[in-house]
């Protein structure tokens, strides 16, 4: 018994210098056991209230093998302002294309007869065959 307490205060001093905030599932998934476990172990939640309060705005350590070094955020940073001209050079000539196709538009409309509208004239309805007020 006296080597699982010794353990068990190993675990939880390991936890706690680690610097990052645990929650209860972190904590019961480490330790193997439910998380209704150990809120029924009344001595160990103060200590798990201690253990997940602990660090509250502790920011998450990373690797130095998972930094980017400076030489490939400064390559990112050129190829994303490189793509930001070429967006930028996209929208406006798709914004010239559009200005010409709205000129030529408003050109065909003045220069030719106006289009019958076929949509809404009551003589250009359809009847259909299985109709009820086909008079048939």
């Amino acid at each position: 018994m006296c080597v699982a307490r010794a353990d068990e205060h190993h675990q939880w001093r390991e936890l706690s210098e680690t610097g990052q905030r645990y929650t209860v599932i972190d904590i019961a998934a480490r330790a193997g056991v439910s998380r209704a476990w150990l809120y029924a172990q009344i001595g160990l939640r103060d200590q798990i209230r201690q253990l997940t309060d602990h660090h509250p705005t502790s920011p998450p350590v990373i690797d130095q093998t998972q930094r980017s070094s400076d030489a490939s955020l400064r390559q990112r940073l050129t190829l994303a302002h490189a793509r930001i001209t070429e967006l930028d050079d996209d929208n406006r000539r798709l914004r010239n294309q559009v200005a010409e196709l709205h000129g030529q538009l408003r050109a065909t409309r003045l220069h030719e007869p106006p289009v019958a509208d076929t949509v809404h004239n009551a003589s250009n309805l359809v009847t259909l065959p299985n109709d009820r007020t086909d008079p048939r």
